[in-house]
């Protein structure tokens, strides 16, 4: 064989393992390009996340769910890769999906932080963010009875009619149950009306429903006249409401005081345990539990939520008052990316 050929077949030979070595690492940088795609993760050098996706687990509660699904709409519009799957239920509820049933999830949304602080950390949960607030209400529609007679100064009158069916959620799985009880407590004191808190629990039991938006149904369909409810839920569902003094609503942090001097018990995190919930000022929490599936995503979630310009605004049109910045214990453990949306708790 010539010299010639000999080079010939060196050259093609080297040529293809060139060409084997290029594509090998074409194929691997491919590999890393979608694994960054499907878990979120920033693939600029400036660490902007250019292409957001996945599934997004949230569980939160039944009084999130309007703004929840008008933010997860304006979210996926920006990112449309981001499969987001909501979960309605009290918020108690959805604390025992995580610690008792195991069930995969991004993000928690409480409508009482008090929850999270409780039922998830430092176990399931690291930290927690206070982002809106509420208050309760007394919620009816225009066929339920003597619905012209109702007013601020008469309410619980109406209530004790023994012809007046009324409902409220249960304390055990929601917090609007165990508001209800508190909100009721409050009311005895505030009308001076011994045993009033009492004859209002007592009252048509059959009507307790796991949380509180399932009240509605309820009540659209008339089997109950008035139901307690969070003044956002009623608005968002065009129902008509009574408002409560503040010393009575859970609203104003001015009460704090107040609403502190009454409690009730609800199950904790064991059969036999017992967890006491004071009266407080109304404000929601949310978090990240330690085993979420899509971190990164629940984390982008969470930053567009607490955006003033963009989830807070759709929260504050439906009827739930921003609280961001609010302050945290948890502080410290929060992502660096969520920490302008919190204050330091001062020592």
């Amino acid at each position: 064989m010539s010299y010639f050929c000999r080079y010939e077949i060196i050259f093609i030979s080297l040529n293809l393992n060139v060409l084997k070595t290029v594509s090998l690492f074409i194929v691997l940088l491919w590999s890393l390009f979608c694994v960054q795609a499907q878990m979120g993760i920033p693939n600029r050098s400036d660490g902007v996340s250019t292409s957001l996706s996945g599934d997004l687990i949230i569980f939160h509660a039944g009084s999130l769910s309007v703004p929840m699904k008008k933010i997860t709409a304006a979210f996926t519009k920006e990112n449309p890769e981001v499969n987001v799957m909501l979960e309605a239920a009290g918020s108690v509820e959805c604390a025992r999906k995580i610690t008792e049933l195991k069930k995969p999830c991004d993000i928690m949304a409480s409508a009482d932080y008090t929850i999270i602080d409780k039922l998830l950390i430092p176990k399931f949960a690291d930290w927690n963010i206070r982002f809106a607030s509420n208050e309760m209400a007394i919620v009816f529609t225009e066929k339920s009875r003597r619905s012209n007679e109702i007013n601020q100064d008469n309410w619980y009158q109406i209530m004790l009619d023994q012809n007046i069916q009324i409902g409220r959620a249960d304390p055990n799985s929601d917090p609007c149950g165990y508001r209800a009880v508190l909100v009721s407590k409050l009311a005895e004191k505030y009308y001076k009306k011994s045993t009033l808190a009492d004859q209002l629990l007592i009252k048509n039991k059959n009507n307790i429903r796991p949380k509180e938006t399932d009240l509605i149904a309820l009540l659209e369909t008339g089997n109950v006249d008035y139901i307690f409810l969070y003044r956002s839920v009623a608005e968002q569902h065009h129902l008509n409401y009574i408002l409560l003094p503040d010393e009575i609503n859970l609203k104003n942090p001015a009460c704090f005081t107040l609403y502190q001097s009454v409690s009730t018990e609800i199950n904790g995190k064991t059969p036999n345990e017992k967890i006491t919930q004071r009266g407080e000022p109304m404000v929601y929490g949310i978090t990240i539990p330690k085993d979420a599936p899509n971190k990164t995503v629940a984390t982008a979630f969470l930053k567009f939520l607490l955006t003033q310009d963009k989830g807070m605004e759709i929260m504050e049109l439906l009827g739930q008052p921003s609280v961001v910045p609010s302050a945290t214990e948890s502080y410290d453990r929060l992502p660096e990316e969520l920490k302008p949306f919190a204050l330091e708790t001062k020592r």
